[in-house]
């Protein structure tokens, strides 16, 4: 590789920030329905929240043990990293802000209100006094900080109403309030105006006079903690403990790990809030001011209140049928007969449901294994499992207790399947199985038989429906006996070390990435046309990147659909310029990965669990699975082809790393609402 230099790379952590811009653009964007424009506001804040428990608290942690790690792209230590993401934090608090304000505003143009105590009349605040006084005050924990009550220990994303308290002998104590216990319901509504609420931790603040009636309350805010949630489960295992004890204790631990955020509703004096800086042990750029609620998902039963206001909503989309797949004959008998390729939301997961029940009941199969990463809450895949397990089939399930956020829930399920007779297995040392594999193995007639799923997404029913992703089931033995050793590997506590049809992280799948980009290289100073597809996630490992690079600078016509991170700058002259790298984000989450290497008779295309990151990569087991049909060949090139033509929810890096929309053309073409028209008017067809 030549001419680059770290003009071609972006930070990791600043280019997720543009793409978390890329959300608040969308609750901004007056073209979308209001309350779908509420959502996205949420999704924002959530999004930055696990932003904060997560990327910020890891360069916290890099820079509290005094580790000089670089940024491998960029060579930004953690402080230069951090200096560079708060004041874009900053920036997009006020916008947020700005867009709240906005949101409300003409939320009473559609029948519900939030109201502030400046906009109540005599009766109103008389009433909201006598229900905080017989409602709320019971139920609250006070909490005055003094000599002999140390400063109490505040929960992660909790939101406190902080009261400035004096008497005339004593100045400067602090009152503390949790306002959000879950104990009292956080939208009150006001009566006799119909639809006028306020939200439970500002009457709080508004009351804390009352509360604390033997003081002065010289200042108020409501104040939220945002916790470091970045934890590394294997480095602090105690091979005395039960694997599953052990993540319990994790998540306990998590729960109690630094502050590395604090924000404010109003001013506080700065010597106050020095002081709760101090104990916080927080800088001062780690204070930010909101002008806004601090926890948004009470926009969620906002949303409920309008749910009769279907033009507020997007237009219902239901998940179809398959116009591939028969309802009338058995799954199993249809995949031995020909790949099949579900694409989920716009086609139903039930067919996939139905073929794990198929098999659960199937005297011919003998056993079914899965991977588990991410699971619903009432999980129907787990149902089959369990079923299958009752029938006396052998089921064994690797469930991934280190799934972020998940782990409670999965602990939960391997409970529950373990009890149901499943064998369980919890993950590899060091890795996490990030795979969606399924094998169904056979007994027909004497002879092995596989049936294997390779999905791009989690065995997650709600998901399904706002994610979008690929699920290939397939007869190839070729596949199901690769498949059948990765299986046999993670029980062993082992990775696959050889592959010929799958690609199988962390030793199967970077380098053949890498072989078949090579292969574009060489056809390209060959003359041949050459080609690289991508869609994926997150493009940050820098080996793939430093590929891609000199496969632009040979000629390789490279198109890229990345919904996420980005560490790769297109439209550099000499160097990225034959690289066109676009994000979309729309009413689905863009979930799926798409490899596509070459033309024509070279031509090879993999759906995969994997992103383009060094975690993914190196550092968990992932499987990406070739395409052999044809048909399925072309249906996933004509969507990648749709993806690349979007106009209305698209947007295209630009040469100074920003992103703009996609202009063009007198059609507008919004990728993921031209797949559900396909899949209805497929499923009509059948």
């Amino acid at each position: 590789m030549s001419g680059c230099s770290k003009a071609c790379y972006l930070n990791r952590e600043l280019s997720w920030l543009k793409f978390n811009g890329r959300v608040l653009e969308e609750a901004a964007d007056e073209t979308i329905p209001f309350c779908e424009r509420l959502s996205f506001l949420s999704i924002f804040q959530s999004n930055l929240d696990e932003f904060f428990m997560v990327r910020v608290g890891s360069l916290h942690d890099m820079m509290f043990l005094k580790k000089e790690v670089r940024d491998n792209k960029t060579n930004l230590t953690a402080r230069q990293q951090l200096d560079a993401i708060l004041p874009e934090v900053k920036k997009m608090t006020v916008e947020k802000d700005r867009i709240y304000e906005e949101l409300m505003a003409q939320l009473g143009e559609k029948g519900v209100q939030l109201l502030k105590f400046s906009s109540l009349d005599e009766k109103e605040s008389s009433y909201l006094a006598r229900y905080f006084e017989q409602e709320i005050k019971p139920l609250l924990s006070t909490i005055i900080v003094g000599r002999k009550q140390p400063f109490p220990f505040l929960n992660n994303k909790a939101i406190y109403a902080v009261a400035v308290l004096e008497t005339k002998s004593d100045k400067g104590k602090i009152g503390i309030i949790p306002c959000n216990t879950g104990v009292f319901d956080r939208l009150i509504a006001i009566p006799g105006r119909p639809g006028c609420y306020m939200l439970a931790e500002e009457l709080i603040l508004h009351f804390l006079p009352d509360v604390f009636a033997k003081y002065k309350v010289v200042e108020k805010s409501l104040i939220r903690i945002t916790r470091n949630a970045d934890i590394d489960a294997d480095s602090i295992y105690d091979e005395d403990l039960d694997y599953r004890e052990h993540m319990e204790d994790v998540i306990r631990q998590r729960r109690k790990l630094c502050p590395v955020r604090m924000e404010m509703t109003r001013d506080l004096d700065s010597d106050i809030v020095n002081r709760l800086r101090g104990i916080l042990e927080l800088e001062k750029h780690q204070v930010y001011s909101s002008r806004s609620p601090l926890d948004m998902s009470f926009l969620f039963a906002i949303q409920d209140l309008l749910r009769g206001k279907s033009e507020l909503f997007y237009q219902k989309r239901v998940p179809q049928y398959s116009a591939e797949i028969s309802s009338e004959r058995p799954m199993i008998d249809q995949v031995l007969e020909k790949d099949l390729l579900l694409s989920y939301p716009y086609e139903n997961i039930k067919s996939f449901l139905r073929m794990l029940r198929e098999a659960a009941n199937d005297p011919s199969v003998v056993s079914i294994k899965m991977t588990l990463y991410r699971l619903a809450s009432h999980s129907k895949v787990v149902e089959a499992l369990v079923e299958a397990a009752e029938n006396g089939k052998q089921v064994d399930v690797l469930v991934e207790l280190k799934a972020r956020f998940d782990e409670e829930n999965n602990i939960a399920w391997s409970h529950y399947l373990e009890d149901a007779g499943c064998h369980v297995i919890y993950g590899l040392d060091g890795l996490k199985v990030h795979s969606k594999l399924c094998l169904i193995t056979r007994k027909n007639e004497g002879h092995i038989e596989y049936i294997t799923q390779i999905g791009t997404g989690n065995y997650n029913e709600k998901t399904s429906r706002l994610y979008t992703d690929l699920s290939l089931i397939t007869a190839d033995q070729a596949i199901g006996m690769e498949a059948a050793n990765v299986f046999q590997a993670l029980s062993l506590g082992e990775t696959v070390e050889y592959t010929e049809h799958l690609m199988v992280a962390p030793k199967c799948l970077q380098n053949k990435v890498i072989d078949l980009i090579n292969r574009e290289i060489q056809c390209a100073k060959s003359g041949e046309e050459a080609y690289i597809g991508i869609k994926i996630n997150s493009l940050t490992d820098k080996k793939i990147i430093d590929k891609l690079i000199e496969a632009s600078q040979a000629g390789v016509k490279i198109e890229m659909v990345i919904r996420g991170i980005c560490c790769l700058q297109s439209g550099i002259d000499g160097v990225t310029d034959n690289i066109r790298i676009i994000s979309i984000v729309g009413r689905y989450l863009e979930h799926s990965r798409i490899y596509i290497f070459g033309k024509g008779e070279r031509e090879r295309i993999y759906i995969a669990s994997a992103d383009f990151m060094t975690r993914n990569t190196l550092r968990r087991v992932e499987v990406a699975a070739p395409i052999y049909d044809g048909h399925l060949k072309l249906r996933i090139k004509e969507m990648f082809g749709f993806m690349l033509s979007d106009n209305v929810k698209a947007r295209e890096q630009q040469p100074d790393g920003s992103y703009k929309k996609v202009k063009g053309g007198d059609t507008p073409l919004n990728s993921q609402e031209l797949f559900f028209e396909m899949a209805y008017k497929a499923a009509e067809g059948k």
